[in-house]
């Protein structure tokens, strides 16, 4: 399993991936809230994409819930580029 942590300079959202449903969300908040989920990802490695229109709407996503279709390419591109990025492959996240 995977995540991914969205943000801007005032908004974080944190997505759950299991590589079989679509990402979930997970965690999401403002302001301060905002920077204590960025920590926390950061402590256990989790990737983070400074993507600012895209962390706005995914906040609208109710917690718990799994993303809208409509947002299926444009956080599959992220994340395929995270994937990309850190030598991975979803295989290899099991």
């Amino acid at each position: 399993m995977s995540g991914r942590t969205f943000y801007n300079s005032d908004i974080a959202v944190a997505l759950k991936y299991d590589g079989k449903n679509a990402p979930k969300v997970t965690a999401k908040g403002e302001g301060f809230t905002a920077q204590q989920i960025l920590a926390i990802a950061e402590k256990h490695g989790v990737p983070l994409q400074n993507e600012p229109e895209l962390a706005r709407i995914l906040a609208q996503v109710p917690l718990g819930d799994e993303i809208p279709q409509q947002l299926y390419i444009a956080v599959a591109e992220v994340i395929a580029f995270a994937y990309f990025i850190s030598g991975k492959t979803p295989d290899s996240e099991s």
